[in-house]
């Protein structure tokens, strides 16, 4: 009679998709490992609401598999489990419940996915990886798509990607639905009071005992926390009414405002759904159905324009920042092509700075572990490539404050997109701006202490002498390049003594950023 095997089946913190076949049935023979570790609190330093909202989204899972009948095993913050590594647990797992067979999900992470496949490598039992049955795309379809030195690009890819779900395309599988792939060029409107932002039914979880264990095990985070009143989804139903809630408010206006800042309003009408996709509690294919659904049963309500907004940003952009992570790591975690080395200010870690813009992004993402992608990338990204922040400094930054930033996600964005320390790997030039465009998108400029019209001299914006700083001492990298010659032919037509007094005074705000 044939021996039925033990089976050990890891789960991550991110990994937490219910639909996966690996929960179709019950198994007795099958455990499943779920562990609160140091390891995972302590790469880097995290906002407490992203620790809490992890643990709180990992208990909920665990205990509705247990409901279905699995056997599993948790750990908590505060067990002594917390403080061993990874291979450690797993092997004092296998040892005390004599499994005879290793499996997990393929990890999201490079480091996680080196640890696994290196502590496999000495096992002495049979192991196997699996698909997380999250994504659409696999991990080396961009590397495959671009092969050799091609750059790529993410339209392209996008166009891919429409083409093989067949969302937003028409009968013949080739032609986009409207005729147009994006409509980009119509979603970049600044919000001045209307419309009036929706107020959703937010998720409300107590997390009292999370964050209390949290500071018992002495994990240092930072942030700020509601622990009765945590509003992100922690489990699959919240995640599922969350998007509901989204699709039937605010899709209407998504795609038009989707770059708009407001100091009155921190999501405006951003879904919130960042969190609940990362850590597969839903899934892109369930986010784009229901915002199809939404947008074919609205009457018009809902335009086009609105709709292909928002899922270029689950298909594509997402689906592309993954591809751009495995097909291009390790090496671009070390990436610095412009080689800056400047530290970030503190104020980074507070918000206390006169700049209105800065401070209120920054405020913004302590309160609530959250900013959208235009204060991410052209704000406080703007400012740490203008200043010449060191890339390690930054993805450190946005990996440990966002309550969605996994490394997978965050790395590409930052590193890439936002401090063009890949080379244009990722873009095709460096997203900077001045104060023009902050000014244009938002009303941070109204209330500022700086002048968004003034390049130097007193209360002059340091957006704006540090963008024509920018451009002068990279004057080697950038001057040919296509998109931004008209940058060069303007400071080219800048009277000498405007452009020393702007360069000068730039200089002297690097000298000392902490004074900002």
């Amino acid at each position: 009679m044939k021996v039925k095997q033990k089976v050990l089946r890891l789960l991550l913190g991110d990994q937490l998709n219910a639909g996966h076949s690996w929960f179709s049935k019950t198994d007795s023979n099958v455990i499943y490992l779920m562990a609160e570790m140091r390891q995972e609190t302590d790469y880097t330093r995290h906002h407490i609401q992203k620790v809490a909202g992890f643990f709180a989204a990992m208990r909920a899972f665990a205990e509705e598999l247990k409901h279905q009948g699995h056997t599993v095993i948790s750990h908590r913050i505060t067990s002594a489990q917390a403080k061993l590594t990874l291979p450690e647990l797993l092997l004092q797992t296998i040892r005390e419940n004599n499994i005879t067979r290793f499996e997990y999900q393929l990890p999201d992470e490079w480091r996680l996915d080196t640890q696994l496949k290196d502590f496999c490598k000495s096992l002495s039992i049979p192991f196997s990886s699996h698909d997380t049955e999250h994504f659409l795309s696999d991990r080396d379809d961009l590397r495959n798509l671009f092969p050799g030195n091609r750059k790529p690009l993410m339209e392209t890819f996008y166009r891919k990607m429409r083409v093989k779900t067949g969302v937003l395309m028409m009968s013949d599988g080739k032609t986009p639905e409207g005729g147009k792939w994006n409509y980009d060029a119509e979603n970049r409107k600044a919000w001045k009071g209307k419309p009036a932002v929706p107020v959703l039914q937010l998720p409300v979880n107590n997390v009292s005992e999370i964050v209390a264990e949290i500071k018992k095990a002495g994990v240092d985070c930072f942030g700020e926390i509601d622990p009765v009143g945590f509003q992100w989804p922690v489990t699959r139903q919240q995640s599922l009414r969350l998007l509901g809630e989204f699709c039937d408010h605010s899709l209407a206006y998504f795609g038009m405002y989707q770059d708009a800042m407001h100091t009155d309003e921190s999501f405006l009408f951003h879904s919130r759904l960042s969190f609940a996709l990362n850590t597969k509690m839903i899934s892109p294919t369930e986010v784009v159905t229901h915002a199809l659904r939404a947008y074919e049963n609205s009457n018009g309500v809902i335009s086009l324009a609105q709709t292909e907004g928002f899922i270029r940003q689950i298909i594509g952009w997402r689906e592309y920042a993954r591809g751009i992570y495995w097909g291009w790591m390790p090496e671009f975690a070390q990436l610095n092509f412009l080689g800056h080395q400047r530290k970030l200010p503190s104020w980074f870690w507070t918000g206390e700075t006169k700049m209105n813009c800065m401070s209120h992004a920054i405020k913004q993402s302590l309160q609530h572990a959250y900013a959208h992608h235009i204060q991410r990338l052209m704000v406080t990204g703007n400012f740490m490539l203008l200043a010449g922040i060191h890339p390690d400094e930054a993805d450190a930054w946005y990996l440990g404050i966002y309550i969605d930033a996994i490394e997978w996600v965050e790395m590409p964005n930052t590193r890439g997109m936002s401090q063009f320390a890949d080379g244009g790997i990722v873009g095709t030039k460096p997203y900077v701006s001045s104060a023009n465009y902050i000014n244009k998108m938002s009303n941070y400029c109204g209330t500022c202490f700086y002048d968004h019209q003034k390049r130097h001299g007193e209360k002059a914006c340091p957006f704006n002498s540090l963008y024509w700083n920018f451009y002068d001492r990279h004057r080697d990298v950038f001057e040919k390049n296509p998109r931004i010659g008209m940058m060069y032919q303007l400071l080219n037509k800048m009277p000498s003594s405007e452009k020393a007094d702007t360069i000068e005074y730039a200089e002297k705000l690097l000298e000392d950023l902490e004074v900002l």
